[in-house]
């Protein structure tokens, strides 16, 4: 999917400073902004107190993620007042989904983003499954008990996928990489789109649009 700069949505407009401010259960036009910024096992990562949430739906197969990768990295690293969440969502092959089980295998250890980044870091889009775990196994997280937490909390991370799927599909979601920058959609971003999408997003929270 690719769409240039970002387009509002006015439902997540109205909802999403609100639920970020108050992580209270709201639900609009079949949305669940919180099941979709506080699910307890989504990934996160920057500053968990930041004043601009990004959630990021992602396929380890997707090219244009994989592009958008380390500008996204940057940014919030950069800023330091960016809360990230990542929301694995295979939708391109089979393989992304045993990426995407891979990589939250990986949080049982706290290295899911050593994973995320192994698995965003192989160029292509198709990659196999064998590639994938040769990328896992070179990133440096211990490989047995990743296999293990896999085989152990398999329904729990099926579980995960399933929400991620139907949140994606309630906000009307069709590829990835898609990103909600505070009350924004966005795709496809580089540096200076992430950067004028966060200072946007702060504005209109401000500005309480």
């Amino acid at each position: 999917m690719r769409r240039r700069d970002f387009i509002r949505i006015a439902a997540l407009a109205a909802l999403m400073p609100a639920a970020v401010a108050g992580a209270r259960r709201t639900q609009a036009e079949g949305v669940d902004v919180n099941a979709i910024l506080r699910d307890p096992a989504a990934p996160n990562s920057g500053n968990p107190d930041g004043d601009v949430t990004i959630v990021a739906f992602l396929d380890y197969n997707c090219p244009y993620c994989k592009k958008s990768a380390p500008d996204l990295a940057r940014v919030v690293k950069e800023d330091g007042h960016i809360r990230l969440i990542y929301k694995d969502w295979p939708v391109l092959t089979e393989a992304s989904v045993y990426g995407a089980q891979l990589a939250l295998a990986a949080t049982y250890q706290g290295r899911y983003e050593t994973v995320h980044d192994a698995l965003m870091a192989i160029p292509g889009r198709r990659i196999d499954e064998q590639t994938m775990l040769k990328a896992v196994a070179a990133s440096g997280v211990d490989l047995d008990r990743l296999m293990a937490d896999l085989k152990a909390h398999i329904a729990d991370i099926g579980g995960l996928l399933k929400r991620n799927a139907a949140q994606a599909d309630s906000l009307g979601l069709s590829g990835t990489p898609t990103y909600l920058v505070g009350p924004l959609l966005a795709s496809t971003l580089d540096y200076a789109s992430f950067k004028r999408a966060v200072a946007e997003a702060r504005r209109r929270q401000t500005a309480g649009e």
